[in-house]
Formats: C-alpha cells, structure tokens, sequence
C-alpha cells in the first residue's frame, strides 16, 4: 500500500469521460456471459489486439478466463439500460437483450454501435483485477453515436460539452469520400469548406448527420467519427464523421481529388489540417480519430 485514499481514486478516475461497452462471452456450456465494462481500449495493430479489465469478485471471472474468445459490443447513445442491465447482480442478463452471436462465436449486443470479435490472446492478474487483452477476428461500426460515462452519470456527446463547463455549439460535419475524392462546398468566406450543420437543441447528433447527408443530395453512408474538436474561438465542439459514397450526379458541392493542392481553397485551418491528415491516411489505408482543439491534440489510432 502507498497511502492512497481508494475511494478518493475511483473517484478521480471518474472524471474522466470513457466509451461504455458490454463484454460478452460463451461459458462451457455454451451459455452466455456478460459484464458492462468501460476499461476498454486498443493494445496493439499489428496484429490487431484491444483489452478489457474484469474483477477477480465477479461470478464471470472464471468463466471468462476459461473461454477461448469474448466480444465488446459499444453501446450507442440509447442503451443506458442494457448498461445498466450487465452493470447489476442477475439470473439472466440476457432474458431481455437483443444479441446474436458474432462470426467467431461470441455474443454480440444487437443495435451498438461498433462491436470486436475476439480470440482470448492471453489473460493477466493485475491487482484486483485481470486484464484480458483479445486479438480481434471480426468487427463492424454504424453511424450510432456512443454512449459515454464521467463523474458517475451517462453522457451523450453534447452533454459531454456541458460537463466540461463549455457553451458551446455543437457543429457536425461529413467527410464525403468518393474514389479518390472528397466533397467540398462553398463557404461564408468564399473558400471551400465540408458540409457541415449545427445540432438543434432537441436534436440527436445521428439526426444531425442524417438531415446534413440528406442535404447534400448523395446516397452517402455514414461511418465512424474521424475527428473531434474543440473552436474556442469560434465557440464551437465539432464532430466529424467520416462517409463514404458512390453518387456522381446531383450532389451539392464539388469533389476535388485527395491531393493537397487540390485543397489551397479551404479557408477554415482546422479543416484543411484535417483534410490534409484524411490524405495522408488514405495513402496507407490506415485511420485515426483526433481529438483536441482547432490547433492541437492527438490522433488515436482505430483497431
């Protein structure tokens, strides 16, 4: 021991804001497992490894320790309950989920919003807990934002702001991808900037998005979130997702082709930085989603 106050720690631990996920599993007699989890995060790209924490109290210990795989499913924004549901002591956590099982046999929490298939990798005491690191087999993501958890309460991403101390508006805008290219509107500045649209005060961010690719004219289907930032200047959070489309005709805008001087036209420096950066991925085929200000952060890297 070191003196530290354990209660003090979980609650500093707390205040920080973290994806909240169903950890699934299939016991020895083919019986499913689960816990809510929000200790979930990548280890590894090569090969592909992400890790979950589980308690050496929990009644699923064993059986989790002794399957040969188990599942993350991402909760979206709407399934506080199923959280709450895998987070209590109960006889059947599963009676009222919808799940199916994964292409490699784990369950999978139907209607999240991205899951990991996983062969357990290896498991290892730590403290009271063990850490179980999965090479992911199979994974998939929708548009469904997640559901996030700080300072004891559920968030969503625009309360997410507010619990940050900031007014700000919630900006969201869509990075259209078309073979090789990217769609770019004309801006107040009369440069170019990405489709983008303010969150209403009653408005989901997956309406938000929807109601912006419905304005643009395309078929455009929406992916993962690629960057998230804070405009204090402008006072503005915004979230960009990243689509993907095949339309050619009718669309509201202009495709230019990924290269960087095809984007001398973009006037807004966060969003060229940001495009520059879409470039630059694309080249390798590997992504990451930033997260910061409209000057700084990091890029983390997606599994």
């Amino acid at each position: 021991m070191t003196g530290l106050d354990s209660r003090a720690l979980r609650t500093a631990f707390g205040t920080f804001m973290t994806g909240v996920t169903v950890v699934t599993a299939l016991d020895a007699e083919g019986d499913p497992l689960g816990f809510t989890a929000n200790s979930f995060t990548s280890v590894s790209l090569d090969p592909p490894l992400v890790l979950v924490c589980l308690a050496k109290s929990s009644r699923n210990h064993d059986g989790f320790v002794a399957a040969g795989g188990f599942a993350v499913s991402v909760l979206a924004e709407t399934q506080r309950d199923i959280s709450n549901t895998f987070a209590r002591p109960s006889d059947d956590r599963f009676a009222d989920v919808d799940w199916h099982l994964g292409p490699h046999g784990s369950p999978i929490v139907h209607g999240c919003s991205a899951w990991f298939d996983c062969a357990l990798h290896k498991a290892i005491e730590a403290g009271d807990h063990t850490i179980l690191i999965g090479r992911v087999l199979a994974f998939d993501s929708t548009s469904s934002p997640g559901l996030g958890y700080a300072r004891g309460a559920y968030v969503v991403p625009d309360r997410a702001m507010n619990l940050m101390g900031h007014h700000l508006d919630l900006v969201v805008s869509a990075l259209i991808a078309r073979n090789g290219e990217v769609l770019l509107k004309s801006d107040e500045h009369g440069g170019m900037a990405l489709p983008e649209t303010v969150v209403g005060p009653d408005e989901s961010v997956s309406a938000a998005l929807a109601r912006l690719v419905d304005s643009t004219g395309s078929n455009a289907q929406p992916g993962f979130i690629y960057s998230v930032f804070e405009d204090a200047a402008r006072k503005r959070q915004h979230l960009c997702f990243l689509c993907q489309t095949t339309d050619g005709d009718g669309i509201a805008g202009t495709f230019v082709p990924l290269e960087r001087s095809a984007l001398d036209d973009v006037s807004d420096p966060a969003i060229l930085t940001l495009l520059e950066r879409y470039v630059s991925e694309a080249q390798l085929g590997t992504f990451g989603i930033y997260y910061g200000n409209q000057t700084s952060g990091d890029v983390r890297a997606i599994v």
